[in-house]
């Protein structure tokens, strides 16, 4: 891709992703509350008044603001601009890995919904269904389609849809195993099933291989950030000691979708270098 036009499209694609960040904001806030994420327009959630459109502009509104309500003053978390800066940078690293492609528009979709979900997860300790079902259905959808504009070939489409069904299939049964295995030692409930059916989610967009290396990352990922922030907070850690799993897998999802192959290669030469 040439260096001019790379630019100012990357500008647009963070632009794009800040302002999916914004409504990722509000689905955050609204769903797990049972509100309408549609209706009414975005507000202050002290005083209700209407947000302007100047500002409701993504990063800069909460800037301009200096992070408190125009109308009553109240303070506004900066995890909202925090969400649309991160958002904007995650659009953006997409958009440089596959470029102009279905691809790219297609998990920008996959890393929004994991984006949302490890939000939930953060203040509610779930992972609501109407997400992980809704995104297990587009990440099928987004498999069928690609295969059928990449080959021009419905028998390929046919394919990959057992294949993302099978994948996702692994994914849910691997999750319910480890949580009946959980269960049974731990005597009591080891994890949610809102985690069984996000990794059917994961599998259906990133297909097994990259699901296993997605939930190795994830178990890693979440042992060492646990025991690390009890470890600096002078916490003992409690063996029945529940915490939100769905942000580890998200950014195992993340880690495989961007550097996957890269990952599995560098494995594959340095435990089988004559392959």
């Amino acid at each position: 891709m040439n260096e001019w036009i790379l630019a100012p499209a990357s500008l647009i694609v963070f632009a794009l992703g800040a302002s999916i960040g914004s409504f990722i904001n509000v689905v955050v806030y609204r769903l797990p509350a049972g509100l309408s994420i549609l209706y009414p327009p975005s507000r202050c959630p002290h005083c209700l008044n209407r947000l302007k459109a100047y500002d409701n502009v993504p990063v800069l509104g909460w800037l301009w603001l200096r992070g408190r309500c125009r109308y009553c003053k109240s303070r506004i978390s900066p995890r909202y601009p925090i969400v649309e800066f991160a958002t904007g940078l995650i659009f953006v690293l997409v958009f440089l890995i596959f470029k102009f492609s279905l691809q790219t528009v297609g998990y920008w979709l996959f890393c929004g919904w994991l984006l949302a979900l490890s939000i939930i997860d953060l203040d509610t300790m779930t992972l609501p269904s109407i997400l992980t079902k809704s995104g297990l259905v587009l990440g099928i959808l987004f498999q069928i389609i690609l295969a059928f504009i990449t080959q021009s070939n419905w028998l390929a489409s046919v394919n990959q849809l057992i294949l993302a069904i099978a994948a996702a299939v692994l994914g849910l049964w691997m999750f319910d195993a480890i949580a009946r295995i959980g269960t049974i030692v731990f005597r009591k409930d080891a994890m949610g099933a809102g985690d069984a059916k996000l990794a059917a989610m994961m599998g259906a967009w990133l297909g097994w291989k990259y699901l296993l290396l997605a939930s190795f990352i994830a178990c890693i990922a979440g042992v060492v950030v646990e025991g690390s922030t009890n470890l600096l907070a002078q916490k003992k850690i409690k063996r029945n000691q529940p915490f939100p799993f769905g942000p580890y897998l998200a950014l195992g999802s993340a880690i495989a979708l961007l550097g996957g192959e890269a990952i599995l290669s560098s494995y594959l030469r340095f435990f089988f270098p004559g392959n």
